[in-house]
């Protein structure tokens, strides 16, 4: 696997892992994650296709966006990564705010997004939902980092391996505090940027989240899939969260299935 370091402008670095050959597979983490939360993704994939998971900006080895940035300054950071990647369009997947980030490209730049998947994304939060996660992105604005808190409710610890959980756990306590607070900020505010252009999504998309996600519900993933024009919703049953670390053969059964639909 080979680790790159990409410069783009004003002086931002993107931070990647890169393995693999064939059609580009593009992976985005969610909020105080880094690369290397796609593992079983990157394992899985890299034997078929170029897989290139990037850090967030403030997140891994990528640096901070500039002052406070919202989820439209994401969108278009990530375009200048796959822009720069020189690759054409690339099959592009995104976890929690990283499918609110893959989303907004997919909307604002369809001509670089071959397929779109959001996994365990967010849509149109109700008001209590709102009223937490912004509450959370305030606390995060303040220095305090609770990392136990979102452990609980990613994951089902008497069940989940032992040694997941401490991997989330350390990527959360290392994570950039600023960077993370940046990320969260925009992730609690951004569910409506692009919740009522999912019309535009003309690619194939695949909307997958866990039945028992109480935040990414099946209910969000059923209402993006079927707004967009090729659009498939998998809820996998007694999954939380971190789908794609604690059912990888599921994710990655609906991915494989994704990546086989045919683009225009």
């Amino acid at each position: 696997m080979t680790s790159r370091t990409l410069p783009l402008s004003s002086n931002q670095l993107a931070h990647c892992l890169d393995q693999g050959a064939g059609e580009p597979l593009v992976l985005i983490h969610g909020v105080g994650m880094q690369a290397a939360a796609w593992g079983p993704q990157i394992a899985a994939f890299a034997q078929q296709y170029r897989v290139i998971a990037v850090d967030m900006p403030g997140h891994g080895q990528s640096t901070r966006l500039p002052g406070e940035p919202g989820l439209t300054d994401y969108v278009a950071w990530m375009v200048e990564f796959i822009s720069a990647l020189q690759l054409g369009p690339v099959n592009l997947a995104g976890h929690s705010m990283g499918a609110l980030i893959a989303a907004g490209v997919a909307i604002e730049r369809p001509d670089l997004v071959r397929r779109l998947a959001v996994i365990n994304g967010v849509h149109l939060r109700t008001d209590a939902a709102r009223h937490a996660v912004v509450t959370r992105s305030d606390e995060l604005a303040t220095g305090r980092v609770d990392v136990e808190t979102p452990l609980q409710r990613w994951f089902d610890e008497g069940t989940t391996e032992a040694s997941l959980v401490e991997d989330v756990r350390s990527w959360l306590e290392n994570v950039d505090v600023q960077g993370y607070a940046d990320a969260y900020r925009a992730f609690a505010r951004g569910d409506v940027t692009y919740a009522e252009r999912w019309s535009e999504v003309g690619c194939p998309a695949l909307a997958l989240t866990g039945a028992e996600d109480a935040n990414s519900t099946p209910a969000m993933a059923l209402s993006m899939a079927a707004q967009a024009r090729n659009g498939k919703a998998v809820v996998i049953p007694h999954e939380r969260h971190m789908v794609n670390l604690t059912a990888p053969a599921k994710v990655n059964a609906a991915l494989a299935e994704w990546l086989g639909t045919t683009t225009n």
